[in-house]
């Protein structure tokens, strides 16, 4: 028996995965609901946008390759991430630059009136490079639980981490990037 496309998204993700081990039209709501934030994941580390497209496709086309290896054991995105990661690590093996994360956060808000998203690009600059001046680990539990948006626990899985390392982690980033700017960050993950 076949599923109707609109059943799809009511689905949870690991439902969704079974699924599309032989329904396309499964993995096509997998697509549509993580490309984005997969999409930010490879901008973030990338100097451009064409890298991080093709990185994204490959990030795809190997969760479809794979698609049945996923388990459940974890979050999708959890799983998703890895592979993104391990894409994002051979591309960059033994090369080393520094990378505009203003691209990754910027997609564009139609809805947002000029002078806000010009208040908005000023707020994110700042932010951005601050963040490049906080070690490594910190920069990537928070790409991944901010522009990524993944939870701590999804992060964990992701980063090789316990949850509660990864809050420590963001709080600490969060602490480091308040001392670096002048914004306002109310978020908390202690």
């Amino acid at each position: 028996m076949r599923i109707m496309q609109s059943q799809y998204s009511s689905m949870d993700d690991a439902h969704l995965a079974q699924i599309a081990r032989t329904d396309a039209h499964a993995f096509a709501e997998l697509y549509r609901r993580h490309v984005i934030g997969i999409y930010r994941y490879h901008r973030a580390h990338t100097d451009n946008d064409r890298d991080a497209e093709d990185l994204t496709s490959q990030t795809f086309m190997a969760a479809l390759e794979g698609i049945r290896t996923y388990r459940a054991s974890g979050p999708y995105i959890a799983w998703l991430m890895g592979i993104a990661s391990r894409l994002r690590a051979r591309f960059f093996r033994g090369i080393r630059f520094e990378v505009p994360l203003d691209a990754a956060v910027h997609l564009p808000a139609p809805s947002l009136p000029t002078d806000k998203a010009a208040a908005r690009r000023i707020q994110m600059d700042q932010l951005l490079d601050a963040l490049r001046t906080i070690s490594r680990d910190r920069r990537e539990a928070l790409i991944l639980c901010f522009i990524c948006e993944l939870s701590p626990s999804e992060a964990g899985l992701v980063l090789g981490k316990k949850d509660t390392a990864v809050r420590m982690l963001i709080s600490r980033g969060l602490q480091d990037l308040r001392t670096r700017t002048s914004l306002a960050l109310d978020v908390d993950y202690e």
